[in-house]
């Protein structure tokens, strides 16, 4: 079907303007003013941006954790995900022991099959190279289009890898031309901490942070950085949080190491103090790295307004308050890591960063979009608007003003971490590939018609995210 979006204002990583845009077959075929074609549906975006579909890098969605699983499946999480204005997540396929890689991602579709909303793609985690995943890896990201693997430096008891097999993954990334993610906290050092903590009586969700402090986070963001250089390959560092890590990224980006940096909105807009509520309240606030002091808070902006910071996450992985996370209520080290923001991870930055002058509406869609796009290697096919790029679109309006609840949004679970907050700015009308998701704020998408995106490995290209 033929559709033309009108009268609204284009934004890209790199522009604004005015003009029309002509969707068929899935695609931007044609922009400019005063567009026609026959039978085509004509769609007023009088008072909207017209922006490109967030592309959102890290979500957990149907994971098992922590003893127990995620609360968004790939139904109620890319549903959330389309009222949020994402039209690509980019996932988590974790592996496990003996595992092969192969069959890991195999179960990764069967948990996505019939249910996706939106367009979706993998990482694949790594938590040991044997010789046989050697052998597999490269088969596998070739087969399956994935051109990143996950390695943890923190979860000692489930995820964390050794140095050397950090330094193995840097190495045939390389040769590969993926890019190795790496959730850095030092997973041996908190244990300690842990412990410490637990043979003093301390039980409260306040513990959570104490024994993950940012010096750990700021120690293993500086040895990934080092062996990634070393093997010279490319780092991409999640959910940044703090000025310790911070500064290790910063250092090593003017030197011109391939080091590029995430953080999520939450490390944003939300603190330590959150953790230290009376009674059990502080759980809902429980995810790993741990929310920092608030002046942790300016850096990160001002990291992100300078591209020292590429790219805004969810890092969606939640578990209901009244249900999995009750199982850390006399012990907070069981407590399940993870939150929801999935949804409002558009309104957030949107309503924090551009409406309060910290960003510009092009630094917002290269953060919420473009750069991810680049990065992952699904550009130009995703994260842009131009002609021939898949007509993944959000409608966004600018102005209207909403309350974030629970009560109201879409995520499988009982509490929202923003629970109250007013924010400015909304999606309204959400395409993939030409089609509507979202509908004037109503889910009109088809469960199962999210496709999975192959991307291609690119063993000697350097990304730049600077531009659209």
């Amino acid at each position: 079907m033929k559709r033309i979006i009108t009268g609204g204002l284009i934004a890209t990583a790199s522009d604004v303007y005015e003009a029309d845009l002509l969707i068929e077959d899935g695609k931007i075929v044609q922009i400019g003013r005063d567009l026609s074609a026959p039978g085509a549906e004509i769609i007023d975006a009088t008072g909207k941006y017209v922006m490109p579909g967030g592309i959102d890098p890290h979500t957990h969605l149907d994971m098992p954790f922590n003893n127990t699983v995620t609360d968004d499946d790939w139904k109620s999480g890319t549903i959330a995900a389309a009222f949020g204005g994402t039209t690509t997540i980019l996932d988590f396929c974790l592996s496990a022991g003996e595992e092969k890689l192969g069959a890991a991602v195999q179960k990764w579709h069967a948990k996505a099959h019939g249910k996706s909303a939106i367009d979706y793609g993998f990482h694949l985690m790594i938590g040991d190279l044997t010789p046989e995943t050697e052998e597999e890896l490269p088969l596998v990201l070739e087969q399956e289009g994935i051109t990143s693997v996950k390695v943890f430096m923190a979860y000692a008891k489930e995820f964390q890898a050794t140095d050397r097999t950090l330094f193995k993954a840097f190495k045939i990334a390389k040769e590969l031309g993926a890019v190795v993610m790496v959730h850095c906290e030092n997973g041996s050092v908190i244990d300690e901490l842990v412990e410490e903590a637990k043979r003093a009586g301390h039980t409260e969700p306040i513990y959570h942070a104490l024994t993950r402090p940012a010096e750990v986070e700021g120690e293993a963001t500086k040895r990934a950085i080092e062996l990634a250089h070393i093997a010279g390959a490319k780092l991409y560092v999640v959910h940044v949080t703090c000025k310790e890590a911070l500064d290790e990224i910063i250092k090593a980006r003017e030197k011109g190491y391939d080091v590029y940096g995430e953080t999520c909105p939450p490390y944003l807009t939300l603190d330590q103090s959150a953790l230290a509520q009376p009674g059990f309240e502080g759980a809902k606030y429980v995810w790993s790295p741990p929310l920092r002091p608030k002046h942790h808070q300016e850096h990160l902006w001002n990291a992100l307004k300078a591209k020292q910071l590429q790219t805004i996450g969810s890092d969606q992985c939640s578990f209901s308050f009244n249900g999995k996370k009750q199982l850390g209520l006399n012990d907070f080290s069981k407590i399940p890591n993870g939150g929801p923001f999935i949804e409002d991870r558009f309104s957030i930055l949107f309503s924090e960063g551009v409406a309060k002058g910290r960003i510009s509406i092009n630094e917002f869609v290269d953060m919420i979009s473009t750069s991810a796009a680049k990065i992952f290697g699904l550009y130009p096919q995703k994260g842009t608007i131009a002609i021939g790029s898949d007509a993944d679109i959000v409608l966004f309006d600018p102005t209207v003003k909403r309350e974030i609840s629970a009560n109201t949004h879409h995520m499988n679970v009982d509490y929202n971490p923003y629970e109250g907050w007013e924010v400015i700015g909304e999606p309204v009308s959400v395409f993939v590939r030409g089609e509507y998701v979202i509908k004037n704020k109503e889910f009109v998408g088809v469960l199962g018609s999210g496709q999975y995106i192959k991307r291609s490995l690119q063993p000697t290209a350097k990304t730049s995210v600077t531009s659209s």
